[in-house]
């Protein structure tokens, strides 16, 4: 299973804002540079999580996005839903509307896919922002003393 970019870069555009939470409202070209995203994607990106109540958009000159929720609230698996849709290996195991097969009675992949759509959906669903920020902080300390 391979994720779009939507899902990889709508990460890294939620793990930015994460790392600003509660200060100003940071403008998307800011984001967009740090994260090396073009504006212009990068606003089709926001627009999405904007929509999915994940960010909020605050208006005027110092205006720019923040988060909609404390970090810690905010899974890896809400965003790459956002992102990407349901998780799912394939059509007929999908968290929403599974696709329909004439051979789901029987099918033993079926059972394999499903076993790695749940597996998938733990992970992303156990890891927040708030974590991925302590596990930013804990390696940019563990390259720190490797420096010294």
């Amino acid at each position: 299973m391979r994720l779009s970019t939507r899902g990889h870069y709508g990460l890294k555009a939620m793990f930015d804002l994460a790392e600003h939470y509660g200060s100003e409202p940071i403008p998307l070209k800011t984001v967009a540079e740090r994260q090396n995203i073009s504006d212009n994607y990068l606003e089709q990106l926001i627009a999405i999580l904007r929509k999915a109540g994940l960010v909020k958009s605050v208006r005027g000159a110092q205006g720019g996005y923040i988060l909609a929720r404390d970090p810690g609230s905010i899974t890896v698996g809400d965003i790459i839903r956002a992102m990407e849709g349901p998780i799912a290996p394939v059509d007929c195991v999908s968290e929403v509307e599974p696709a329909e097969c004439d051979q789901a009675e029987f099918c033993i992949t079926r059972v394999v896919w499903t076993k790695v759509r749940d597996r998938l959906a733990e992970v992303m669903d156990s890891i927040s922002l708030a974590d991925m920020l302590r596990d930013a902080e804990n390696l940019s300390n563990k390259n720190a003393q490797e420096l010294m």
